[in-house]
Formats: C-alpha cells, sequence, structure tokens
C-alpha cells in the first residue's frame, strides 16, 4: 500500500492521480486527508481515502496501518510543522513502513531560507529514525509565479529583491511525477535529492518572456529590502506578509535555490515544464 500525505492539497492530489496514471491499482493506494467530502472524486476513482490529522498522532496510528511506502506531504502550518510531522513519522515506525519519502527545501540543513529550519528539523528527525528515507528537496514551483506574471502583464512592471539569483522552478505536476517515480521504483535506496527544473531562471528573465509574449514589454526593478517591503505593504500586504516575501528574495539572491539543476527530469525521464511554457500557460496563450 502507498500512503499520501495531505492529498487534497495541491501537490498530494497530482500524486494520487499520478500514481494512478503510473499504473498503480487503485485499492493499492491511499490517500490521507483531514476531510473526507474533499476526497470525493479519488474515492471515486477507487482510492483508499482516509481521515487524519497530523496533530492527532492516533488517527495516524490507524490511517498508516497496513502502508509500505508513504509520502509525508510537509505541513503548512508554519510554527506546528515539526510536532506535526513527529506524529507522522512516529506513525510510520509503528506501522513498521518499508519507506519515507518526504518533501523538504533546498539544501534545508544548511540553507538560511526562512523557510529552512523547520525542514531542517524534520530532516534530523527523519535521520534519527531508523526508517529508510527519500528526502525529496523541492525547489520553487512555477506556480508560486502565477499572480506575479498576471500583475506584469497588466502593469508592466516586476519587482523583487532577488538581486539576479537565480531559482531553478518546475511546475506542481514535474514535482509530483518525481514523487511518483520514487514511490513506484522496485528498489529504492536511502537518498536525499535535490529536486529542480532543466533550467535557472532569474526575475529579470521572467519580465523578459513575460514582455515578450504580450508584446508590451515589461520592466525588471531590482529593489533593496526595505524598498520591496515597502512596495508591497503599499499594494496591500500585511507587514508580516510582505517581509515574508521579502526574505524568500534575500534567500534567492543569496543563491540558496541555486542547486545545480534537472534533478526531477533525472528520476522522471522526461523534461520540466520550460518558462515560456508556463508564462503562456498562465496568460492564456
Amino acid at each position: 500500500m502507498i500512503t499520501v500525505t495531505g492529498a487534497t492539497g495541491q501537490l498530494g492530489r497530482l500524486v494520487v492521480t499520478g500514481l494512478l496514471e503510473a499504473g498503480t491499482p487503485a485499492a493499492e493506494v491511499t490517500a490521507l486527508v483531514r476531510d473526507a467530502a474533499r476526497a470525493t472524486d479519488l474515492s471515486e476513482l477507487g482510492v483508499v481515502v482516509t481521515v487524519a490529522d497530523y496533530s492527532d498522532r492516533a488517527s495516524l496510528d490507524v490511517a498508516l496501518a497496513g502502508t509500505d511506502r508513504l509520502l509525508l506531504v510537509s505541513g503548512s502550518e508554519v510554527g506546528q510543522r515539526v510536532a506535526q510531522h513527529t506524529n507522522v513519522i512516529e506513525a510510520a515506525k509503528a506501522a513498521g513502513v518499508q519507506l519515507l519519502a518526504y518533501t523538504s527545501a533546498p539544501r534545508a540543513l544548511t540553507s538560511s531560507l526562512v523557510l529552512a529550519p523547520e525542514h531542517k528539523a524534520t530532516e534530523e528527525l527523519l535521520a534519527d529514525s531508523g526508517l529508510p528515507v527519500v528526502v525529496l528537496r523541492n525547489n520553487w514551483y512555477w506556480e508560486n509565479y502565477d499572480a506575479t506574471i498576471g500583475q506584469a502583464a497588466a502593469t508592466g512592471r516586476l519587482a523583487g529583491s532577488t538581486h539576479g539569483g537565480v531559482v531553478w522552478p518546475a511546475s506542481r505536476a514535474d514535482f509530483a511525477a518525481a514523487a511518483v517515480a520514487v514511490l513506484t521504483a522496485p528498489e529504492v535506496a536511502p537518498a536525499t535529492i535535490e529536486l529542480d527544473g532543466d533550467s535557472p531562471m532569474a526575475l529579470a528573465d521572467l519580465a523578459t518572456e513575460i514582455g515578450r509574449q504580450t508584446g508590451t514589454g515589461v520592466t525588471h526593478q531590482d529593489l533593496p529590502t526595505d524598498e520591496h517591503v515597502a512596495l508591497l505593504t503599499g499594494v496591500g500586504l500585511d507587514e508580516g506578509t510582505a517581509g515574508f516575501v521579502a526574505a524568500i528574495d534575500t534567500g534567492i539572491a543569496a543563491g540558496e535555490l541555486d542547486t545545480g539543476g534537472k534533478g526531477i527530469s533525472a528520476l522522471t525521464g522526461r523534461p520540466t515544464r520550460t518558462l515560456a511554457e508556463h508564462v503562456a500557460i498562465v496568460l492564456g496563450r
């Protein structure tokens, strides 16, 4: 049995459907969710739907019984994830899980990214767990730029504070395909894999491509961090959110997402989504 946590989330759902497309019988796939009503479509496909919460160890013990391979999609509640992930790991140990794959962050053990500390702590828990573990360090989703692409197309302006730093993006579907490849491999050795796309991208590249596809031109503005925060609060973000967004750009500027590339395609055997392809999708072209 392959169990996917967070199975009604944007990534988890793609992994579940990807397992089916890869030929895994639906009866051998468990979608672990917090709200069964949101998984009706998966249930109709024959997937086993089970309800559990990362914060409820007892529910996890029941949900993971019989699981051979487990994908732990990292929780979304910042500040609570280490305790929640601990519950999942302990339940996996009790269930005798033979492989646990975890969606982490790039270079989590050494990264200065604001997102990294909870991933670092979880990776350390996994290393001490005694379980066979594959850590999937997801780089950056193209979908993170969807709102930016729309705004830049409308305003002709794309601002940030990455100072030329690059990311190696791929689509959620690409990351899901990599997870499916690990979960369905005949034999899997414990590993830590930097999952990234095939090509690097700086914000200036994104601005250029949006301008090319719209035919109107988009100006990229690389701002000091304080000016970036001021710009974000000026368009309606609260100070905490604005500071968080700017902190991500600071990490990108420091090279924390410059991981070298092609980690996904090495697993899946197919290229990841390109910059031009994603911009065209968002713009409906």
